[in-house]
């Protein structure tokens, strides 16, 4: 019996998991075992006696049971909502195979930092001298300034074409917690690069700061006598090796954990309808700029810089792309990328171990496009007509900001509220976009991903290389 392609595994996965979750949407209900969830998150009893009036009733948004806890007599849910809300939560179906995707997405971030670890020390000594890293470097953020400046313009080209924001529901807007504290300037987001201890970097997943180490830690290793330099390549390439057949075994499970996260995602998402009425001009907006980019611009990059067959390559990527899309994470996605990259279209170790890390940190097309319509959306929504030169304002900081979100907690949303304030509009803006950027970031990471793997592939055609595309 012919095996099905993994591709085709994870479109039938994903298939099954939106009809799965449709079928079984999440409700919110305080019981018996909501007190113990409770109990065991250190809720006071006397706030969870202030449930019991909400016991026997079942809330088919958490926006319903929400608004149930403001009308009790009590003050004290705001700081124990998010206990709640996980106390509340009630959905046996999907939390019977949601499991899958929590595994899945463990396993892929297990293996991110070793992997950028050994792969970027292993590519820089293969690279050699510092003239062949700095050449390499130099055409890699090009290629990333470049694409996303196209990207750019394209959302702002299609969202003043087609005017989302004129006439949208201002009162349609959701509350968003932690945002402003969460900012940081250029200079602390420059400074931060240099980590005070590699340790805890990698402990708190900062990426740029790690990728910073490894460049240094790998250009370095070229720098000592031959004989401890053999050593440590051939250590890190061993390393990098194991990690890549541990990554080709999370892979079997794909189908499985995609299943997983798309159920639950699907399953949480509150009045699907009533968010595809009331934002569906956004959503298009956004949807067929990332398109243009992903079907049109990329692809243009690829013939005729690249020389390379854009639908052959595409063919290639269809495993983390479809990857991408269902976890809305390309650093989740990375060791599915450098693997498809690598042993499909033929792209050597040196290029896209140096590539693919720094695209999957900084390289964000999807993210700077989104966030261009978005602002541009909410100075439609509030009526307030942009100059060219604050137009101008947007294209650039959403270029700056898309190379900084790597280092920021809710990045997207964060980046945004820079924009906002860098052109003079209301930061309670935001909370127009919320509703709907869970769906939104599933198309703008596979954008993200399949334009990091373009520039793998470009760049190893510019430095001579013979790929499979």
């Amino acid at each position: 019996m012919r095996k099905i392609a993994l591709h085709w595994q994870i479109l039938i996965a994903l298939i099954i998991a939106i009809i799965y979750g449709l079928s079984f949407p999440t409700l919110y209900e305080i019981n018996k075992k909501s007190y113990k969830v409770l109990t065991r998150n250190n809720v006071p009893v006397s706030v969870q006696k202030q449930l019991v009036p909400l016991e026997g009733n079942s809330f088919g948004t958490m926006t319903e049971f929400l608004s149930a806890l403001e009308r009790l007599p009590d003050d004290s849910f705001e700081k124990y909502k998010s206990s709640i809300l996980k106390a509340a939560y009630y959905n046996p179906p999907v939390s019977y195979i949601s499991w899958m995707g929590d595994l899945f997405i463990r396993a892929l971030k297990m293996l991110i930092i070793p992997l950028i670890l050994s792969s970027l020390i292993s590519g820089i000594t293969s690279i050699g001298s510092g003239s062949n890293l700095g050449r390499l470097g130099l055409k890699t953020l090009f290629y990333y300034v470049t694409t996303s400046l196209f990207a750019i313009i394209t959302g702002q080209i299609l969202v003043n074409i087609f005017k989302p924001g004129v006439g949208a529901n201002i009162q349609f807007v959701q509350e968003v917690e932690g945002l402003i504290e969460k900012q940081k300037s250029f200079t602390e987001i420059i400074i931060e690069i240099v980590p005070e201890n590699i340790m805890q970097a990698m402990v708190n997943n900062d990426m740029l700061s790690i990728i910073f180490f490894a460049i240094l830690f790998g250009f370095f290793i070229t720098k000592v006598a031959k004989k401890y330099n053999q050593v440590l390549q051939d250590f890190f390439t061993a390393i990098f090796e194991v990690m890549m057949k541990v990554t080709l075994f999370v892979i079997k499970f794909t189908p499985l954990g995609i299943f997983g996260i798309v159920a639950k995602t699907i399953a949480d998402q509150e009045d699907l309808g009533g968010l595809v009425s009331s934002m569906g001009l956004y959503m298009l907006t956004v949807i067929l700029a990332l398109a243009v980019h992903a079907i049109i611009t990329l692809p243009i990059f690829l013939k005729f810089i690249g020389k390379a067959n854009p639908l052959k390559h595409f063919r290639n990527m269809t495993t983390p792309l479809l990857t991408a899309f269902s976890t809305s994470s390309s650093g989740a996605t990375l060791p599915l990328t450098m693997q498809a990259v690598e042993e499909n279209s033929g792209v050597s170790n040196k290029i896209s171990s140096f590539t693919l890390p720094l695209g999957a940190t900084v390289n964000m097309d999807g993210t700077a496009l989104y966030e261009c319509i978005a602002a541009i959306f909410i100075a439609q929504a509030y009526g307030i007509d942009l100059s060219f030169v604050q137009q101008l304002i947007i294209v650039v900081t959403a270029l700056l900001a898309s190379i900084g979100a790597a280092a920021i907690p809710m990045a997207g949303l964060v980046m945004i509220t820079v924009i906002l304030t860098a052109v003079g509009l209301p930061l309670e803006g935001v909370g127009l976009i919320l509703a709907v950027d869970r769906i939104i970031d599933m198309f703008r990471t596979s954008v993200n991903v399949w334009s990091d793997s373009c520039g793998a592939v470009i760049i190893a055609k510019s430095e001579g290389e013979k790929t499979n595309v």
